[in-house]
């Protein structure tokens, strides 16, 4: 078997900047085929030697230089991180230096910068946002339908209440979401709770293929599995979608990133953060 070449993200604060910018790269080369290693607060000389040291050994041990994807922002702890035996991909430095020069001014070289908390009326509403999504998960309770920015209609495990967390998370968006039982999927219709609020609704589905695999995790060898009763499920939801005019999207493929930011594209629902 082909050894996996190891792909380090390397940070001085939480990794998240290093892991979306070069995990969107190496999507371009079938990331399927490395093997990913976020290596967080290397925030001083100490800790980077033990990193290089890791990103060393991984070489070695996998017969193949690594790959180092950076965003340390302080030049000795980079320095070092720079000297390991790896090809070493640094978005700081790629970037700052432009900016400096067309700005004409330096930047801070602050650590954690990109997410900080120190705008607190986003802080709040992100936590306002989640709250709302934890509150109003899976028809819970419709009492807060009102306040929704969207209500994520679909079956069960199309994808609903990740989407939801997202939307709050990164956006801080209001979404609700709302299961489509066996018995409205009967009745071909939307729930009556929902009516006063379709011009909210948007609906997710997936492919019969897919939600089978992931309903047998869950529940092996139910009816709730069964390929009969998710081809049902899926055909009915997309019926009633198109009947009474709720845009939809399918979730098979695309992230959860992208199926949120096609909600808000096709919706025109705007971002508050």
């Amino acid at each position: 078997m082909e050894k996996k070449r190891t792909v380090f993200f390397v940070s001085d604060r939480t990794g998240i900047t290093a892991e979306a910018l070069g995990r969107s790269l190496i999507s371009q080369f079938n990331a399927e085929g490395f093997r990913q290693v976020t290596l967080p607060f290397i925030a001083n000389l100490d800790k980077a030697k033990e990193a290089v040291a890791r990103i060393n050994a991984s070489g070695i041990e996998d017969g193949i230089r690594p790959i180092v994807f950076s965003t340390i922002v302080d030049d000795a702890v980079r320095s070092i991180i720079q000297g390991s035996e790896a090809l070493y991909l640094d978005f700081f430095e790629a970037f700052i230096g432009p900016l400096e020069r067309e700005l004409g001014m330096k930047s801070s070289h602050t650590a954690g910068r990109a997410h900080a908390s120190a705008d607190n009326a986003a802080y709040i509403q992100r936590i306002e946002a989640v709250n709302f999504a934890l509150a109003n998960d899976d028809g819970i309770s419709t009492k807060r339908y009102p306040e929704a920015d969207v209500i994520l209609v679909g079956v069960s495990r199309s994808g609903k209440t990740p989407t939801c967390l997202y939307l709050a998370l990164q956006f801080g968006i209001f979404a609700a979401n709302y299961p489509l039982t066996e018995d409205d999927l009967n009745h071909g219709e939307l729930p009556a709770v929902l009516l006063p609020y379709s011009a909210k609704l948007y609906g997710l589905t997936i492919e019969p293929t897919r939600l089978q695999q992931i309903r047998h995790h869950r529940r092996p060898d139910s009816r709730y599995a069964s390929s009969d009763q998710v081809r049902y499920e899926v055909r009915q939801a997309e019926d009633i979608y198109r009947v009474m005019g709720v845009p939809f999207m399918n979730t098979t493929h695309p992230s959860i990133e992208e199926i949120a930011t096609t909600i808000l594209h096709q919706t025109g629902i705007q971002r508050r953060f």
